[in-house]
């Protein structure tokens, strides 16, 4: 029996298993560890332009805001826009890997964010951002389910949480790019310049994406979800727990992100008197922290019980936002605290995906990579569509510490999921 069927109780694919096809295509290539290199450097390259594109209308809001007329309320309905488009695509984007190939995906991902920089550059109003927005959402919405099946095809197990943990660096620095890019071009030559010049980034990455797209098409002999003859239904992934558990675990932790993201800076100012640029950089300090631990959490996350690594890591965030929220610290400390908040997050990011593919592989094997990591993801973005709704009212209110205590509590609610995705594929191994 072929490991690529999709068959309900199916022996399920372990950290260091890979179906029979793929680990045949695996041993046969003359150079695994330069092949699994290109890999991870194409798919990193990707992923940070999928999370450039993220940022391509928020760096622009003063311009736009200035030259249309818009409040922050209108502006920002933008994003919701965005977020809302991409959590449904993501949802539905893992249908499309399946049955087409990740790479052909990543490719229409792409070709979506050069044609929503293309309408940037000419938009006359609101209507045309909003259209942006959408546009910049559909585009976004592929790269996880596409990316994840990606690596899990094409990398070998070993390697695996090294992969996730540049996917999850690359992402970072793809957030930490945009601002200087956009703002930069913008403030020199107008913001219809700077959205030419995103356009020439999506180019950049359709061109290279197209140069070496064999070597992220699928391996030979790959089973599709149409082609694998089962008459397991394509929906059935959306029954079994492990699922969504996972869902509900990314849902928690970007739930907290992004209330982190978004509110840092007022919380901080408000706790501890900082300015609003000592502010910023203490939450530029946590994202940084957090790209130091996504790198430690590739080593950590290799050694297995993903679980325990997870639940240690967001466990000590946890306490230190807390105790940033509670004690009575000096200002000094606030900076070292969220720099080991977000290293804390971060460590959990690898293991966090190899958890997911566990998930994946436990009942339907490979077939259902995409559905699965795409249905999953889809909770990143409810996450981060919540949180200003979630905490805003916290925020009005001037109870800036119970935000930061909210936090804490999504943060300890994601390791108790975690622990159940855990017990859930366990009892599928039995």
């Amino acid at each position: 029996m072929s490991g690529d069927n999709v068959l309900v109780g199916e022996k399920p694919l372990d950290y260091g298993y890979q179906p029979r096809n793929i680990a045949m295509t695996n041993a046969t290539r003359p150079l695994p560890k330069t092949h699994d290199l290109e890999v991870i450097s194409l798919i990193g390259f990707v992923h940070g332009v999928s999370h450039f594109f993220h940022l391509l209308l928020p760096p622009l809001f003063p311009w736009l805001m200035k030259d249309f007329g818009l409040s922050f309320t209108g502006i920002g309905a933008t994003m919701t826009i965005f977020f809302i488009v991409s959590a449904i695509g993501q949802a539905l984007a893992g249908f499309l890997v399946d049955r087409y190939g990740a790479a052909r995906v990543v490719g229409g991902g792409i070709g979506c964010f050069l044609v929503a920089a293309l309408l940037l550059s000419v938009a006359e109003g609101y209507a045309g951002l909003a259209v942006v927005a959408a546009l910049a959402g559909l585009g976004n919405s592929v790269f996880h389910p596409a990316d994840f099946t990606v690596l899990n095809r094409h990398v070998s197990p070993p390697r695996l949480s090294y992969a996730f943990s540049i996917h999850g660096l690359s992402g970072n620095l793809g957030w930490a790019l945009a601002p200087v890019f956009m703002t930069g071009i913008a403030a020199a030559a107008g913001w219809r310049v700077a959205a030419l010049a995103a356009a020439g980034v999506a180019v950049l990455a359709l061109a290279l994406l197209f140069w070496r797209y064999r070597t992220l098409a699928d391996p030979p002999g790959n089973v599709h979800a149409s082609d694998s003859g089962q008459a397991v239904s394509v929906f059935a992934f959306l029954r079994s727990t492990a699922v969504w558990l996972c869902f509900a675990f990314f849902f928690l932790i970007t739930t907290a992100f992004g209330a982190i993201q978004n509110f840092a800076t007022p919380i901080l100012q408000n706790l501890y008197g900082l300015s609003l640029a000592a502010g910023a950089t203490a939450l530029s300090a946590y994202l940084l922290g957090g790209a130091g631990g996504i790198l430690t959490g590739g080593f950590l996350a290799r050694k297995g019980d993903q679980e325990r690594l997870i639940a240690g890591a967001l466990g000590a965030g946890a306490i230190l936002a807390v105790a940033l929220a509670t004690l009575p610290l000096p200002a000094s400390a606030v900076l070292p605290l969220m720099v080991c908040i977000g290293y804390c997050t971060g460590i959990a990011g690898p293991s966090r995906d190899l958890l997911v593919r566990r998930a994946a592989t436990s009942r339907f094997g490979q077939a259902a990579y995409g559905r699965v990591y795409g249905f999953v993801y889809s909770g990143l973005d409810a996450g981060l569509a919540l949180a200003p709704l979630a905490f805003g009212g916290l925020m009005d209110s001037g109870r800036f510490a119970a935000v930061l205590v909210g936090i804490a509590v999504l943060q300890g609610l994601a390791i108790l999921t975690a622990f159940r995705v855990g017990g859930v594929t366990g009892q599928a191994v039995a």
